[in-house]
């Protein structure tokens, strides 16, 4: 979970004890102003994104599983960087690489770049549904319907309990898959444009190929910052018909990427989401005797934000609630 000030990543041990990390976010942009306007701040986003992400798999990784069965830093990073080029051989190299083979045919004007977004998004989807088939991916996009319902849970002013939870939908409007979408729907008008304005080779296959991927590549952070301004126009206004409807198809996805989680998964997401909330908004809402023990690691947040005793110091051990 991700809060305006602090970030944390709740994981459950095969102990059945829910082990807790807890960060601050970046403050780079408030020493670089630059990335707090408007391109830049969606730049900086998606990086920061990926920061995070890495880091809450690193931890998540090794809190699952047996200590002798953890990943060193080294082999996790390994993997990191064998995903990233999995990444961009199959969403950028093979899309280009085989329309630059009916170039001739497509050109290399608007055309070509509505077909390649299209098919990238076919294979997108194709692997998100494949993967889904995975027990383990099935998992995880279990947990990530835990995530959406309590957060559903606190802005209907419910307390964070599983039975309260539970009741809400695993579909959110400000999901990060809407981010998605949004990254791969602009990224066919950006590369439509810069296409025009810098026309590409045309013949050689192997030329025709490098270019959009390069084009692909250099122009990653330009769509990233686009995407970003455009779901900030959309915040706060999911009333309005017309934002209703860009955001259908986010929410439609989320059918894949979302499932219903189990309460011990809700669970998971409750505490995850206690240790970003300031403390004096979690008055009343939260209960410190749900079932299973906290164990707190690394806590670099000073100020009383989340599960909290009454010093305003992270709870170190919570023993489980005793049985009626």
């Amino acid at each position: 979970m991700r809060g305006a000030r602090t970030w944390a990543v709740a994981v459950r041990r095969p102990s059945g004890e829910i082990y807790l990390e807890r960060h601050p976010v970046s403050d780079f942009p408030e020493r670089r102003p630059l990335f707090k306007k408007p391109m830049f701040r969606g730049m900086f986003a998606l990086v920061d994104a990926m920061t995070i992400g890495t880091r809450a798999l690193t931890i998540s990784a090794n809190q699952s599983v047996e200590e002798e069965e953890q990943m060193s830093g080294k082999a996790m990073g390994g993997s990191l960087a064998i995903a990233l080029l999995l990444f961009v051989g199959v969403f950028i190299v093979l899309p280009n690489v085989g329309l630059a083979f009916v170039s001739r045919q497509l050109g290399t004007g608007v055309l070509y770049h509505v077909v390649e977004g299209v098919v990238r998004m076919g294979i997108f989807l194709g692997y998100l549904s494949a993967i889904s088939l995975v027990a383990d991916i099935r998992r995880v996009f279990m947990y990530h319907g835990a995530e959406h319902k309590t957060i559903a849970a606190w802005e209907h002013d419910e307390r964070l309990e599983p039975s309260a939870v539970g009741k809400y939908s695993t579909l959110h409007v400000r999901c990060g898959t809407n981010f998605l979408l949004m990254v791969m729907l602009i990224a066919i008008v950006t590369y439509s444009v810069a296409g025009e304005l810098f026309p590409g080779p045309e013949g050689n296959v192997v030329l025709v190929a490098a270019y959009q991927i390069a084009l692909r590549i250099v122009l990653l952070p330009v769509v990233a910052g686009l995407a970003y301004e455009g779901l900030r126009l959309g915040a706060g206004r999911e009333g309005n018909l017309f934002v209703r409807g860009l955001m259908k198809p986010g929410l439609w996805l989320q059918k894949i990427t979302t499932k219903p989680p189990t309460d011990d998964q809700v669970e998971v997401a409750i505490r995850a989401f206690e240790a970003v909330v300031p403390t004096a908004d979690l008055g009343g809402r939260t209960d410190a005797a749900l079932p299973s023990a906290v164990v707190w690691g690394p806590d670099e947040v000073t100020e009383p934000v989340g599960l909290a005793d009454v010093t305003g110091a992270p709870v170190r051990s919570q023993e489980p609630a005793a049985e009626s």
